[in-house]
């Protein structure tokens, strides 16, 4: 079994993004609660991997020999759901249900009610290290898939993930692909009144110096180039002996002019106004996606 015939061009991957991040505002907004900012930064890249990358059946989504994808940032659990239900693992009108009371897409990923998601995760670096056993059963079982998972860098600050880095160099874990969603902001922004001020570890190179440091294979690319990025994870699956993480850099809040770059869009409802300009900056000019 193999993934879908059809053949996804970057420029479809690109609409499909798009439509993710109509989708998860009308979500958020129709839920009264959720994260936005996020979500935003990880949607071209979700639709690479889901669109172009992954060996993955919508029809069989328990597909043994299926790649695996963690969404280690948890709390950005919509943006995985929109890529889901665009793939095809459920009616995408489904997405109106979410963090609601018996619904199958609660505010974290929950692998034991959604199609497609292959591991529950919410609590930081859980999921990475979830992901690495994943990685390590695959190899003792003879199986080849490639398991993905998505890091926030905000999650970084979390002991788990170095412990967890440390282990898959350490069995030299080729199989495995961690892509840093690099948006430089956290929850509650910097401390500071200016750019100098706001020194972090994960200004500039520093991050991808760290993963270097636990002997992962690093590469950096614009998390919001498709092209670029399908490139750079075509590279990662070449390495040998080595895992490798993909360090991607993103603006938070991207596609929507007001809330990129802006802290206060991590977990935001937007009012009416905020609603109805962001689907014009997101291309619905009907104020809202079908």
């Amino acid at each position: 079994m193999t993934q879908a015939t059809k053949v996804y061009t970057p420029e479809d991957m690109a609409e499909y993004a798009r439509q993710a991040r109509v989708r998860i505002l009308e979500a958020v907004r129709h839920a009264g609660g959720g994260h936005v900012g996020g979500p935003f930064s990880a949607a071209d890249m979700l639709a690479a991997l889901y669109f172009g990358v992954m060996n993955v059946d919508p029809e069989n989504p328990t597909w043994e020999d299926r790649d695996r994808f963690v969404l280690s940032k948890g709390h950005s659990s919509i943006a995985l759901y929109t890529m889901l239900a665009l793939r095809g693992y459920f009616p995408v009108k489904e997405l109106l249900t979410f963090d609601s009371v018996n619904s199958r897409l609660q505010g974290h990923p929950d692998m034991t009610v959604t199609p497609g998601v292959d591991m529950s995760s919410g609590s930081l670096g859980l999921g990475f290290a979830a992901a690495l056993g994943i990685a390590l059963g695959a190899r003792a079982d003879g199986r080849d898939f490639t398991t993905y998972v998505m890091v926030g860098d905000g999650e970084c600050n979390e002991g788990i993930v170095w412990e967890g880095a440390h282990v898959a160099a350490r069995y030299g874990l080729d199989n495995i692909i961690a892509v840093i969603d690099h948006n430089k902001l956290q929850q509650t922004g910097w401390t500071g009144d200016s750019y100098e001020h706001r020194i972090s570890p994960y200004l500039g190179d520093q991050l991808a110096d760290r993963w270097r440091a636990f002997d992962w294979h690093v590469i950096e690319v614009d998390g919001h180039d498709i092209p670029a990025f399908l490139n750079a994870v075509g590279e990662a699956k070449k390495v040998e002996g080595k895992p490798v993480a993909v360090v991607a850099h993103t603006i938070k809040g991207k596609g929507v002019s007001f809330m990129e770059g802006d802290f206060m869009w991590h977990s935001k409802v937007p009012n009416d106004e905020e609603f109805a300009l962001a689907m014009k900056e997101l291309g619905e000019t009907n104020g809202g996606g079908a």
